[in-house]
């Protein structure tokens, strides 16, 4: 079932407002940065309109609900080459139980049909996948975290079926907990390893940033960018972007409503310098955020603007340029966003988005950045 939104307008706010804001209310406040707990089609919710550039946004386009029915967060959205959409189900245990048995679910992977409208189940359990990306001969690569996950990076070659785990451990010791990656065209990846959610234990003493070789060897290339969230490359593979956004725990669904955590700031998208052997240097601030907000998933398209949920005051997707002024912004309204991916094929400049339980998608103006 597609249902476009009925488009309003909104005054524009100022992403680049250095006001302090309070980091949460209460507990609620904090689950709600992470989760929708219920999902409903009873009535089209009222998106604002896209604002900005008009080399981004799509004048007369609006938000569209793709799918809805989840029950734990929807994140890693991405294209297949065939252009297949493919996004992931992070399902919680204090949540996604069966009612009868109350056995907990470990992630699902779903496929949606952009031609036919279907979405079916791809896969569960995923082992609590996250980040989902393909290489350049159409296999699946997924970042699976903790909590009941396998907290590894895992393969599936599309035309078998067959998965395998290509890298869990990182000095002979597991990894924490895998969110996100994405590939070069070398055919490296690069992976993020925070930890938000789980209980068991933590080896790695950083929550780093890695990258994995074709020849399976794995490195830490960052260990001091806070908690390490959504990851990308520029078009032209000479910078990486990774987001920071630390709700100051490691395991939300542990903490007491009466004693909400406080998240760490400042969050903020760091900017490494890639060079030809793969190591990183130049870090620096590529944009900073409000306290209580914070970015997640990233996306760029073929210009190198950089796409990024924001899940604060403004909910939605904030698109920058290479130079870090911001372009556009396309509202969720009250959904909290988690991760973006461009379509590829006729629908290339489709931006869709995971937010809550659902996703979503808008058409803009410009192409995203496939490998």
């Amino acid at each position: 079932m597609n249902t476009t939104y009925k488009i309003g307008k909104s005054p524009p706010i100022d992403a680049t407002d250095g006001a302090l804001r309070r980091i949460f209310s209460g507990f609620s406040a904090f689950l709600g940065l992470l989760i929708a707990v219920a999902p409903a089609y009873a009535e089209p919710l009222d998106f604002p309109a896209p604002t900005g550039s008009l080399e981004i946004i799509a004048a007369g386009e609006g938000v569209e609900l793709v799918w809805s029915g989840g029950c734990g967060t929807t994140e890693g959205v991405v294209s297949a080459p065939d252009g297949t959409i493919y996004f992931s189900e992070i399902t919680f245990g204090f949540l996604c139980t069966d009612p009868a048995t109350n056995q907990q679910q470990a992630g699902n992977i779903w496929r949606h049909d952009p031609n036919t409208g279907e979405t079916t189940l791809f896969r569960s359990p995923s082992g609590m996948a996250n980040g989902i990306a393909f290489d350049a001969n159409g296999d699946m690569y997924y970042a699976m975290g903790a909590d009941f996950g396998l907290r590894a990076i895992g393969r599936t070659d599309m035309n078998s079926g067959r998965s395998y785990i290509i890298a869990g451990k990182y000095n002979n010791q597991p990894l924490n907990s895998p969110n996100d990656l994405t590939i070069d065209t070398q055919g490296r990846i690069w992976f993020t390893d925070p930890r938000v959610l789980g209980h068991e234990p933590m080896h790695q003493p950083f929550r780093g940033v890695y990258r994995l070789d074709p020849d399976g060897t794995v490195t830490r290339v960052v260990d001091s960018a806070g908690a390490p969230n959504g990851i990308v490359l520029s078009p032209d593979q000479e910078t990486l972007y990774v987001s920071n956004i630390d709700v100051g725990t490691f395991d939300f669904a542990s903490v007491r409503g009466d004693q909400p955590p406080l998240t760490v700031p400042p969050h903020n998208i760091w900017a490494f310098d890639i060079s030809e052997d793969g190591s990183l240097s130049n870090k620096r601030e590529f944009v900073r955020f409000y306290p209580d907000a914070g970015s997640d998933g990233i996306a760029v398209d073929v210009e190198g603007n950089v796409y990024t949920t924001t899940r604060g005051e403004r909910k939605g997707v904030i698109v920058f340029s290479p130079a870090g002024e911001e372009l556009a912004y396309i509202s969720t309204g009250d959904e909290k966003p988690t991760n973006v991916g461009f379509g590829r094929g006729e629908d290339s400049n489709v931006l869709y988005i995971t937010a809550g339980t659902s996703v979503y998608r808008v058409r803009l103006a410009i192409d995203g950045y496939q490998l």
